[in-house]
């Protein structure tokens, strides 16, 4: 039986914190999407870049990587299609205890970016423990179908509030109702 190394699955915020991407490619423009939105500061290097990255709020080092390019950063992203320039990167940041992707082989960072879906500040993020990216797309397609409306959320988070101001037994009355709809709206039996 193959034993699966367990990942510790964990929401960071890391807002106003500085991320380095080495890359200038298609990977580096989803992973700087994806730091950008999250509120990070982005600091790409990368001799070239795609006309999309080109496009972004980050910082552009237009050069190869150096030693040193990652002190002072949090999160790093090896996004090169050079895979001994990603094992310097990972290499780098793990001495300096950093949180790194190796977008050409997952196994070597400490950090992996999973499918996330997303809808009323609700995020679902899959990761399937192995290297099956598209397995997990889809799961993400699957339960963004699953996600509340806004209105669906405001409504809820609204009867929760209500809900903690009553007095025992209601409040527990109360809370019992909505996490009995809140199972029915997303299709679990209560």
């Amino acid at each position: 039986m193959l034993r699966l190394m367990s990942l510790l699955p964990a929401f960071l915020d890391l807002h106003g914190a500085r991320a380095v991407v080495v890359g200038g490619g298609a990977v580096a423009l989803r992973r700087t999407r994806t730091l950008l939105d999250a509120g990070l500061h982005v600091q790409v290097i990368a001799p070239d870049r795609c006309a999309e990255l080109a496009a972004l709020t980050a910082d552009w080092q237009p050069r190869a990587y150096r030693s040193g390019d990652l002190r002072g950063a949090a999160l790093v992203v090896a996004a090169t299609s050079h895979a001994g320039v990603n094992a310097q990167v990972v290499r780098d940041a793990r001495d300096l205890g950093l949180l790194v992707n190796d977008a050409s082989d997952a196994t070597r960072g400490n950090l992996r970016f999973p499918a996330v879906a997303e809808q009323a500040g609700v995020q679902v993020a899959v990761s399937t423990g192995r290297e099956l990216p598209m397995l997990a797309q889809a799961l993400t397609e699957r339960t963004r179908d699953l996600l509340p409306t806004p209105e669906q959320l405001g409504t809820w988070t609204g009867q929760r509030e209500a809900a903690l101001t009553l007095p025992e037994p209601q409040r527990q009355a109360a809370l019992g109702a909505l996490r009995r709809d809140i199972r029915r709206a997303v299709g679990v039996p209560a």
